[in-house]
């Protein structure tokens, strides 16, 4: 595959807060270290739907967990979860503290800027969860849909994006760019790709369940705003699964926006 290439020929990137390399040449490792994870927590929690509210509780702040009764949440569980993914993880979420520290009050206010490391290692096992969980139901949708960051763009041409039918859609004026190769891949398996600029996915999300019989919905996204908008997805009743970007290198966290990747290998094996 043309876009299995240049993955696996990419240098490895560094974002803000994390990357999936965490210090070596390619992202399998963090995969494979994902599915063992989720592997394991689900020999203690084998209902992958419980496990899910699980990690999603645990990943709110103390003061929460704190009102949480003992039915609600499974304290012995969650324990072993945070324990086992701060030792796994934390080589993929090195930049967190510092992020954290330098992080200005005026963004604070702002969810995805300001997550937590231990929150990051909860939301990679969320979006495998999700992706085991609502695989089959995307796949069966009437009409499947993905949503791939803007930044993923090669910067160095002026984008010839026009606006689509939801979004804007990839004119693949340059063959290397990620969004025309993961565009190009998920047409060839009938998902329709956008270019995700809409700040109201609710509103979008809406739109396109009002249109059609069934709907699934993939996400292609830096790790905490993948899974807000899977759990958006879920709240609206599409099936969502999603793919992570190997770095968050967008302007939202740096000053610039910088070239980032996903893995194109990943992505064809969650959804062929």
């Amino acid at each position: 595959m043309q876009g299995g290439t240049r993955h696996q020929c990419l240098m490895p990137i560094k974002g803000k807060t994390y990357s999936l390399y965490g210090g070596s040449k390619e992202t399998d490792q963090y995969y494979s270290t994902i599915r063992e994870l989720t592997d394991r927590f689900l020999e203690r929690c084998p209902d992958k739907q419980e496990l899910l509210q699980h990690i999603q509780k645990s990943g709110k702040d103390n003061s929460f967990l704190k009102k949480l009764t003992i039915k609600q949440v499974h304290k012995p569980l969650i324990s072993y979860i945070n324990k086992t993914l701060k030792d796994s993880l934390s080589v993929f979420t090195t930049g967190v503290k510092q992020h954290l520290k330098t992080l200005p009050l005026s963004r604070r206010l702002d969810d995805v800027l300001k997550t937590r490391e231990y929150q990051y290692h909860l939301y990679m096992i969320e979006i495998e969860l999700v992706n085991r969980i609502y695989r089959m139901a995307f796949k069966k949708s009437d009409y499947k849909f993905a949503l791939i960051a803007h930044c993923l763009r090669d910067f160095r041409p002026e984008c010839k994006a026009f606006e689509g039918e939801y979004e804007s859609e990839c004119k693949s004026c340059t063959k290397d760019c990620f969004i025309n190769l993961g565009t190009v891949l998920l047409r060839k398996y009938g998902i329709n790709p956008f270019i995700s600029v809409s700040m109201d996915l609710d509103k979008l999300f809406n739109k396109i369940k009002s249109e059609h019989k069934s709907v699934g919905a993939l996400g292609i996204a830096c790790v905490p705003e993948l899974v807000q908008g899977m759990r958006l997805c879920i709240k609206l009743g599409i099936p969502p699964v999603g793919i992570p970007l190997d770095a968050n290198r967008c302007a939202r966290w740096l000053r610039q926006c910088k070239e980032s990747s996903f893995s194109l290998e990943e992505l064809e094996d969650l959804i062929k």
